[in-house]
Parts: C-alpha cells; structure tokens; sequence
C-alpha cells in the first residue's frame, strides 16, 4: 500500500484531491504515508482523526499535503468549511466519499480487504451505518501494522485532469 502511495504521490501536484474509502485498517492512512513520501513532505503522516485535518509542509519545492479524516464530516459544505487551500495543496481524504462537492477533478481510491481470515469472504466495514466502523472496534487491533492479507485497490480518476488515466 506504501508503493502505491509513493507512486501515487510522485504524480500529484497542488489542486489535486484524493478520496480514501474502505474500512477501518484496509490501508488508507498506510497509504496516505506513501503519498506524503511520494510529494516530499515533512511527516510523520500520521492519521487526523481527532483534528479532522493536518496539514504536512514540503521540504522543498512542491506543494504541501492536507491530510483530512471526513468520517465525521456529513456533506461537502462541512469540508468546505475547514477552509483548506484545496488549490495551494494536495488534499488527501479519508472517509471522503460523497463529499467532492463542486471539484472538478479528483481521484478516488477504494480499498477492499477480505474478512473472516480467508480471501472472498466478504469485505470488512459493517459495523456502523454504511459500512462504517463501529467506535467500539477501534482500539481491537494496530491498525499501523502491515497488512497481513491482500487488499483489492481500485483507483479511479475523475475530470480533465485524470482523463488520460491516474498511474501513467
């Protein structure tokens, strides 16, 4: 997942807004390391989850990366109301599925992870409405760990920007 970040980040630049889907320890904030790796930016990367956005500077000429946990966030008015530089940075956030509002190029990443412990068994993230995580299963596991089983990555890129495709 790291790679892929990494790819990923080397391919961004400022404007650019990435949406992470998928359940509790697929990966993304995993991946959003490899992003920040990938830009140059200033870490640890590490998950927002209780200050909603972080923002991580670049060590050199590049744009800096805005890391935003929009599991809290209910429409594309409350991201807007951060008051990020959607335009100076690269917007990179999980749990932002449905909350693109009026961007008119984006990427979308959704990553899919087996449960039950054996592949196809389903997808984990049935907890909470939506396929969210319940709070309580938060602290079960050490979601900063690699994963131990493979994931499905869909990467889908959207508007002008992406329409000659995201990975090259």
């Amino acid at each position: 997942m790291h790679e892929l970040g990494v790819s990923l980040g080397r391919r961004l630049a400022a404007g650019d807004l990435v949406i992470l889907s998928g359940p509790l320890g697929a990966g993304k904030t995993t991946l959003t390391r490899g992003i920040g790796e990938g830009l140059g930016v200033r870490g640890p990367v590490q998950s927002p989850t209780f200050v909603l956005a972080r923002t991580h500077p670049s060590l050199g000429d590049g744009a800096p990366l805005v890391h935003v946990d929009a599991y809290r966030l209910g429409e594309a008015a409350e991201l807007e109301d951060l008051d990020l530089d959607f335009d100076g940075s690269v917007v990179v956030a999980e749990w932002g599925s449905g909350l693109v509002g009026a961007r008119d190029s984006w990427i979308e990443v959704v990553i899919e992870r087996p449960v039950g412990g054996a592949a196809g068994a389903g997808t984990a993230g049935a907890g909470a409405a939506g396929g969210e995580p319940a709070e309580e299963d938060w602290d079960e596991e050490d979601w900063d760990e690699e994963p131990v089983e493979a994931r499905t990555v869909t990467v889908a890129g959207h508007g002008p920007r992406w329409a000659d495709g995201v990975l090259g």
